[in-house]
């Protein structure tokens, strides 16, 4: 379809059947929580910090999360214009139906005067999607490129995705992540979440987190080869490579393995394609990650290349 038809048609499917049929921020907010703690765990200061954020999706609630902690600024690029402002004010609705749920999630970080602030944003009728932007000093670029950003350098603090890298073919990370290095300050982090799980298991109970690796990449271009659903199912070695390979220094990698999927491994019950054969299995059950890295000195740099 057209690019314009196919956007719209995807979000109608989504809206009347799949996971925008009711919206909740929760998980949202708690994505830019754990970035926020991430940050503070290798005893960097967020606040009155500037944010960068790939991948703002649906509604930009991440951003907001950074924001009701003390943010000083975040900017926010997506390759696809996905944002609505239904969905938005639908989420401002249910923030304002669940403030003492919102103030636990957030506990001690939470802003409260700025958390006053949005509880008096107009959610009704005359919700604004650009003026709640930039009350919250969100500046939202979309279609915009990553990995060309038109930013000056040392432009921010924290380039931050999550559950976003998993989507991008290894090239364009590499160019992306060679980008944050002109746009990043000195003494800022890179700070990304990644989902190693096949995302068709997240709503089909049958098949496992690693199911998509018993398949050649011929074959999975065939079921996830398109703007939606592509995933490059890099693991979680082979990030630590691309992190290296751009010039980073990481300073922390959490991994989760999941249980079931080695036990799956170890027994034989799931042949994975030659493409991840020499890999171990703890490896290839690995899940999720956080991993957080710094630009590497000038000298190191070199010496990696």
């Amino acid at each position: 379809m057209p690019t314009e038809s196919s956007y719209a048609t995807y979000y109608w499917l989504q809206r009347h059947f799949g996971g925008l049929r009711r919206i909740n921020p929760m998980a949202r907010l708690r994505a830019g929580i754990e970035t926020w703690r991430q940050i503070e765990k290798v005893g960097r200061d967020p606040l009155g910090k500037v944010f960068f954020e790939v991948g703002t999706g649906r509604v930009p609630m991440t951003p907001l999360a950074y924001w009701l902690m003390g943010a000083g600024r975040v900017i926010t690029v997506d390759l696809n214009p996905y944002m609505k402002a239904e969905l938005t004010q639908e989420c401002l609705q249910y923030i304002a139906e669940h403030v003492d749920d919102v103030r636990a999630l957030f506990g001690p970080l939470l802003n409260r005067e700025r958390f006053e602030t949005l509880l008096d944003f107009p959610r009704q009728d005359d919700f604004d999607l650009r003026k709640l932007l930039d009350l919250c000093r969100i500046v939202y670029i979309a279609p915009g490129d990553a990995a060309h950003t038109g930013l000056d350098p040392d432009a921010i603090d924290f380039h931050t995705s999550f559950n976003v890298f998993e989507h991008i073919p290894r090239e364009v990370l590499l160019a992306i992540l060679r980008e944050g290095n002109r746009i990043i300050r000195r003494d800022g982090l890179f700070v990304h979440r990644v989902d190693y799980s096949d995302h068709f298991s997240h709503s089909d109970t049958r098949i496992s987190p690693i199911n998509f690796l018993q398949y050649s990449d011929t074959q999975w271009e065939r079921y996830a080869g398109n703007r939606y659903m592509y995933m490059n199912r890099l693991r979680h070695d082979d990030f630590l490579v691309l992190f290296e390979s751009a010039s980073h220094r990481v300073l922390a990698a959490e991994p989760t393995i999941d249980a079931p999927s080695l036990q799956l491994l170890r027994d034989g019950r799931l042949n994975v394609d030659a493409r991840f054969g020499d890999k171990a299995m703890e490896v290839l059950a690995t899940t999720e990650a956080w991993i957080v890295c710094a630009k590497a000195e000038p000298a190191l740099a070199l010496r990696q290349h």
